[in-house]
């Protein structure tokens, strides 16, 4: 069983090696026209193609391509309303003879979209009929009966990333405008989510001046439930940083330090980030702290003015973790 499974794999690989000498003219006269099209691309196929049509359709979609998928059957029973002539038809089939597929081309040109045809067979019906042909066809399914489509399948979904990454590099498209379509995803938030967005504010801020006791900033600490207070000064400047951490090496060494001003325990000089930053950055400076990763970071404005307070809690929270 374990060697089938290899051997799947390793015609399904060569599938996709064989492909490569066809990223040539016709691959590029597909490039051209998808990015001369005023309107959108619009991915069809049946069955096992539909699925990677699907899968072609959302990659294009996410990647700075406006693609939706089109199910031929639904097609031609009224859903062809969808399409304009402004649009570029991206048809899958591996026969190239997938009746489902084959009706929707008088429409289609009726309606004056252009077709790109992806198929196994370049002297198909839907070839013929195509702008354009890019031969997806594979030497041979990984199923032993030669009957469920795996090796072609996989070809076809290859090859429709590849046109996809291409795309996406002729347009330049960014990972922030990649985040933007992905709000809901973790990638989303680490790339669009600021500190600003997430850090404590306002009352929920914890401060104390420089001259509070210990004592009476561990209520401080203890109240506002972050592990630390940013000390500032009378125009809330700041001056260090002081955790529950210092505290408990504190009663490590003596009791006395309970009734000394904070700056006797403190940290001076603490790592810092701004509210524009994005969370991401301020996950990497806690991480990335030597000799050990930090919990908390102050938020400060551009003359170091105390306006926030971040925690690894809210990145974890926010999903950024």
């Amino acid at each position: 069983m374990l060697e089938k499974a290899k051997e799947a794999l390793k015609i399904e690989a060569d599938s996709i090696r064989e492909l490569i000498p066809r990223v040539d003219e016709h691959f590029q006269a597909a490039m051209d026209m998808i990015l001369a099209c005023p309107g959108r691309i619009v991915v069809t196929g049946m069955g096992k193609s539909g699925i990677i049509a699907r899968k072609i359709s959302a990659t294009l979609a996410s990647t700075g391509t406006p693609s939706f998928f089109l199910h031929p059957a639904e097609g031609i029973h009224g859903d062809l309303g969808m399409v304009t002539g402004n649009d570029v038809v991206l048809a899958l089939s591996n026969s190239g003879e997938t009746g489902e597929v084959l009706h929707l081309l008088p429409s289609l040109r009726r309606i004056g979209a252009r077709i790109i045809a992806m198929v196994g067979n370049p002297d198909s019906t839907l070839a013929r009929n195509a702008d354009i042909v890019l031969n997806v066809g594979v030497t041979r399914e990984a199923c032993p009966l030669g009957l469920a489509p795996t090796s072609s399948t996989t070809a076809a979904l290859a090859f429709g990333d590849a046109l996809a990454i291409e795309l996406l590099s002729a347009r330049k498209f960014t990972a922030n405008q990649f985040a933007i379509f992905h709000p809901g995803g973790s990638l989303g938030r680490k790339l669009l989510l600021t500190v600003n967005d997430i850090m404590h504010k306002g009352d929920e801020n914890p401060m104390v001046p420089v001259d509070m006791s210990v004592k009476d900033a561990l209520f401080v600490i203890t109240d506002k439930g972050l592990g630390a207070v940013s000390v500032v000064d009378k125009d809330h400047h700041l001056i260090g940083l002081l955790t529950d951490g210092d505290i408990r090496r504190g009663f490590s060494r003596s009791l006395d330090f309970m009734t000394q001003p904070v700056e006797k325990l403190m940290t001076r000089h603490p790592r810092t980030i701004t509210s524009n930053k994005l969370a991401a950055e301020a996950l990497h400076l806690m991480e990335s702290n030597k000799p050990r990763p930090i919990t908390v970071l102050p938020v400060v404005d551009s003359e170091n003015r105390v306006i926030g307070l971040l925690h690894m809690t809210d990145l974890v929270h926010q999903g950024v973790v």
